[in-house]
């Protein structure tokens, strides 16, 4: 119901700050897993997170070509108390974790990102890799919708279908980074986004198909880079679940706004070329905190 910028900006504002409501679900649900099977309960819960945030784009690109954007706006905000009451009705209680006060919890989780390095790396690296994916996806529209392509709005969207196809892998990566070891499925994860910006780069710029199969590669190894990384954190303190999310995901949420803004800028100064390279930049730069880390955990010198 925005009458004028200034309105939708502060609604935005408050939609960034209240929308983080859905990224309490992972850690609740780390908290409720057993040990052994924590990655398969995080990677399951993620897959619900990550259909819901690409398909969405399938859905705001059909209701606003239809309907037009404030139409979007409004049944999304239905939807929104319509989960609001299913949440209150279902999710259990849990006892909390710590007796702490709000203050202390704030300060500790200061402490926790000085004093638990793989945390600092798993953020940094998701971070980076958030940065790529947001870097693609603010500009892809814009892209697509332009010559040689000409979709519309709708039409840009069903690359969220596209996407969905990746976050089914959550599961799977939870589950071998429950029996192996994380590390791998993030170096993995981090080598596909590279690949994925390799595969835009050569054949995105003259054929749909280079850019479909670039959003498989993309959302394939986003996704299951951040289940390994989200299984690995939440495994380093039992009782800080929440603050560890916390330190985990301001630093992806920034990695991303960065990201977002460096890919529109890149967008307008050399178009498709250069975005790719900046996407690629990130990519790269993920894929070499968990390749300069030891086997073992620690970084080498």
């Amino acid at each position: 119901a925005a009458p004028g910028l200034a309105a939708l900006v502060a609604a935005s504002f408050l939609i960034g700050v209240l929308s983080t409501a859905a990224q309490q679900a992972v850690p609740f649900a780390a908290e409720l897993a057993p040990d052994a099977t924590r990655g398969r309960m995080v990677g399951q819960v993620m897959t619900g997170l990550l259909l819901g945030i690409l398909l969405a784009r399938t859905l705001s690109g059909f209701v606003g070509g239809w309907f037009g954007w404030r139409a979007m706006f409004s049944a999304a905000a239905g939807l929104s108390v319509g989960l609001a009451l299913l949440a209150g009705l279902t999710l259990p209680r849990i006892p909390a974790a710590t007796g702490l006060s709000y203050g202390r919890l704030m300060a500790s989780v200061v402490d926790l990102a000085r004093s638990q390095p793989a945390l600092r790396r798993a953020a940094l690296s998701q971070a980076l890799l958030f940065a790529a994916f947001n870097a693609f996806w603010t500009s892809l529209a814009l892209f697509v919708e332009g010559p040689p392509f000409g979709l519309t709005p709708a039409g840009a969207g069903l690359f969220g279908l596209i996407g969905a196809a990746g976050a089914l892998c959550a599961p799977l990566a939870g589950r071998f980074a429950d029996t192996k070891s994380p590390r791998p499925v993030v170096i993995g994860g981090a080598a596909l986004t590279l690949l994925a910006f390799a595969v835009f780069g050569l054949f995105g710029g003259r054929a749909l198909a280079g850019i479909v199969a670039g959003v498989l590669l993309i959302d394939i190894g986003i996704n299951t880079a951040l289940i390994a990384n989200q299984t690995r954190v939440y495994a380093l303190a039992a009782g800080a679940r929440g603050r560890i999310n916390t330190v985990f995901f301001t630093a992806i949420f920034v990695g991303g706004a960065l990201g977002a803004s460096a890919g529109t800028r890149a967008f307008a100064a050399g178009g498709w070329p250069l975005l790719c390279l900046v996407g690629g930049a990130f990519a790269g730069a993920a894929l070499l905190v968990p390749l300069i880390e030891g086997k073992d955990g620690p970084p080498r010198a």
